[in-house]
């Protein structure tokens, strides 16, 4: 009996409490100080610089500036389409066991990527020093008549972009398993249904967040058809500015309208590309509304804890 006594447990003591000091970042707070210190210092200048903050809001929503805006966003537009549909073309091409059509495509990349947007814009400008009439057998007319700033911007904006697009859609058809297209003819489907049912699906995933990204390069280097005459946004903005004297504010103003269409394009793409990650995603990003409602939610919480204390 006593030994069974002596054996029992000794009564167990509670682990004291641990107490967490958080390590310090004072480098943190060095780079956030540097960093307002130079936002600060931009500000001090620019508002001690000579420009008429004034006038901005007032040609904001000129109706000339308006219709340059309309104008960009359009043939951006426009050009991204024909960019997209050409550039799937040119990537099917690119893969094509044919030797001919796998050399034209890479011949295509090859020009339209080596030369500049403008130089290409101003050969589309300038063509009828070269072809004067342009002859189909059913349509014949001066090539200066058929050749305005608005054909010559999609022609040279679109072509350029299908450079850059065949190699975004090839990465992503690349990207998706071959055994799926074995599967598929395994089933009895063509190369082309295979391509449009199986491979595309899966491939856009892929595809959309650079040609998201292409598109709102478009939107701005739409501003290179200022060259061939395209009454867009920074022509517009120019000619303001020579009859107003207000060469700077109209620039800003210029800015305001490309910050406005990219911020809205860029919620689109956030959208779309959500949309196409349900398949390879367990939890889908946040919203941007419920990034915003959970952000205020820590603070609302991180400032009741500071209360309290």
């Amino acid at each position: 009996m006593t030994d069974t006594l002596d054996k029992a447990p000794a009564p167990s003591v509670p682990p004291e409490q641990i107490k967490a000091i958080p390590v310090r970042h004072y480098g943190r707070w060095v780079a956030g100080a540097v960093v307002v210190a130079i936002v600060a210092l931009l500000g001090v200048a620019f508002s001690n610089a000579k420009i008429n903050y004034g006038v901005i809001p007032d040609y904001v929503f000129d109706k000339g500036i308006m219709e340059g805006a309309w104008t960009t966003l359009y043939i951006s537009v426009l050009a991204m389409v024909l960019g997209v549909a050409l550039g799937i073309v040119l990537a099917v091409m690119r893969l094509s066991s044919n030797p001919v059509t796998s050399t034209v495509s890479w011949f295509y990349i090859w020009f339209f990527r080596g030369t500049p947007v403008l130089v290409q814009l101003l050969l589309w400008y300038n063509i009828s020093l070269v072809f004067p009439i342009l002859n189909l057998g059913f349509y014949k007319n001066e090539m200066t008549q058929v050749m305005t700033p608005v054909l010559t911007a999609l022609l040279g904006l679109g072509l350029n972009e299908a450079a850059y697009m065949s190699e975004i859609v090839r990465a992503g058809i690349q990207s998706v398993d071959e055994g799926q297209t074995e599967a598929s003819h395994a089933l009895g489907m063509t190369q082309g249904q295979t391509l449009r049912r199986v491979i595309l699906p899966q491939a856009m995933r892929v595809i959309i967040p650079p040609t998201g990204n292409e598109f709102i390069n478009m939107l701005k280097t739409s501003a290179l058809a200022y060259a061939v005459q395209l009454p867009e946004l920074i022509k517009t903005v120019t000619d303001i500015s020579s009859a107003s004297l207000a060469v700077v504010e109209m620039y800003f103003v210029a800015c305001v309208w490309y910050l406005f269409l990219t911020t809205i394009f860029s919620i689109g793409q956030y959208y779309i590309e959500r949309r196409y990650a349900r398949g390879s995603s367990r939890n889908l990003p946040p919203t941007p509304l419920q990034k915003i409602r959970a952000n205020m939610t820590k603070m609302n919480l991180l400032s009741l804890s500071n209360w309290r204390r």
